[in-house]
């Protein structure tokens, strides 16, 4: 039985509400559509799916806003009745374009910013919502995942005061260490991997992509990612390979310990092309360690592939990558904000997320199991084959 067609003999859980925060309202705009559309389609074939309440609507998108006083501070409104409504909110707490005024003075939102406008909008709906899920694809202090020092552990507690404040499950993306989950033991923590749609987006952008372990080679810039890089491998059937870092543990440069050189582990790369598989690219600086790396190894095309392009530092160092032959191709999502000048990079790919998040919300809503959804084996194996690389 087709996806489709199975949740239309199914009820959903209440009428679906989604609220895109100003963080997400480009992203929330395309999950809508796509929801839209299948509902509409769903409830010309099904009787029972054009039965329920609300199933069928224009949009599902409620209203709402965090307006500013001078002083800075804010409140969340939501401008429409949530009573009884299944509510998914979407926030993308790396939306740093979004400015406001504190005392005549302008202020780029920083992640506290967006994850109080959050808790804004879910103390807004005071309780009456039958159901709350955050979608959060960068997890809020993921990063500080766990205490290695006298140091605070922002993510666990993020978790938990969202928890109390009502909200039933939470949805991520490729968190930087999953077992952060271990916070909320009693309440649902999803995180998902993009695995399918980065393939997909390879396959379709580079013509001459040879997926075999005689062409390709998957590559772990370190130690954290082996788990992703593994995965690529079983799946596409070829060799890992990863680095390791080795850190100056005696200073501190920028809030970390300098990297001193990167190690390699792994087969012979010489004449293959080579993904770098990564969670997020931040100033960018060991991507193209990296990729220097693996050109004094003498791989063939390099293409860079990570989850969030947060390109802190600008695109400055990839564009002289790309120029010199280091970087082939650089894929990141929209699952956070991207700017302009990223976007207009001819060797940058955006990996389009908001199909799958509308998957993921739809079945939800339908109170049906996302496994499926969440292990893209067999997509992987179909497109494949599609392209030519599967017999």
């Amino acid at each position: 039985m087709k996806r489709h067609d199975k949740l239309a003999e199914t009820m959903p859980v209440g009428p679906l509400g989604i609220i895109a925060l100003e963080s997400s309202q480009e992203m929330g705009q395309r999950v809508n559509d796509y929801i839209v559309g299948w509902r509409h389609s769903r409830a010309k074939r099904h009787t029972a799916a054009s039965s329920f309440a609300g199933y069928n609507k224009d949009s599902f998108i409620v209203s709402s806003a965090c307006p500013r006083f001078g002083s800075g501070e804010a409140k969340g409104i939501i401008n429409e009745s949530v009573r009884g409504d299944d509510l998914y909110l979407l926030v993308d707490i790396c939306n740093y374009s979004l400015t406001y005024t504190v005392c005549g003075h302008t202020n780029h939102m920083s992640p506290d910013d967006h994850y109080q406008d959050l808790k804004r909008i879910i103390a807004a709906a005071g309780g009456k919502a039958r159901r709350i899920t955050v979608i959060m694809p960068f997890l809020y202090e993921s990063r500080q995942h766990r205490r290695s020092a006298r140091e605070s552990l922002d993510c666990a507690l993020a978790l938990q005061e969202l928890m109390q404040m009502g909200v039933e499950s939470i949805i991520t993306f490729d968190t930087h260490d999953p077992r952060v989950q271990n916070a909320i033991p009693l309440k649902s923590f999803e995180t998902v991997q993009p695995t399918y749609q980065f393939i997909k987006a390879l396959l379709k952008n580079v013509d001459d992509l040879t997926v075999n372990a005689d062409h390709l080679m998957v590559i772990s810039p370190d130690e954290g990612a082996m788990e992703r890089a593994v995965y690529y491998s079983n799946v596409l059937g070829i060799d890992i390979g990863m680095f390791y870092k080795r850190r100056d543990y005696s200073r501190i440069v920028g809030g970390r310990n300098p990297i001193i050189a990167h190690e390699f582990l792994g087969s012979d790369l010489e004449g293959k092309d080579v993904i770098i598989i990564d969670d997020m690219i931040s100033s960018g600086e060991s991507m193209i360690d990296v990729a220097t790396e693996l050109k004094r190894r003498k791989a063939k095309r390099i293409f860079a592939a990570s989850t969030f392009g947060l390109f802190t530092n600008g695109m400055e160092k990839f564009d002289e990558a790309h120029e010199k032959g280091l970087i082939d191709k650089v894929l990141t999502t929209n699952l956070v904000y991207q700017p302009k000048e990223v976007l207009d990079r001819d060797y940058y790919v955006n990996v389009d997320m908001s199909k799958y998040i509308a998957l993921l919300i739809d079945t939800l809503n339908h109170d049906q199991s996302i496994s499926e959804l969440l292990n893209p084996t067999e997509r992987i194996q179909s497109i494949l084959k599609k392209y030519g690389q599967k017999k």
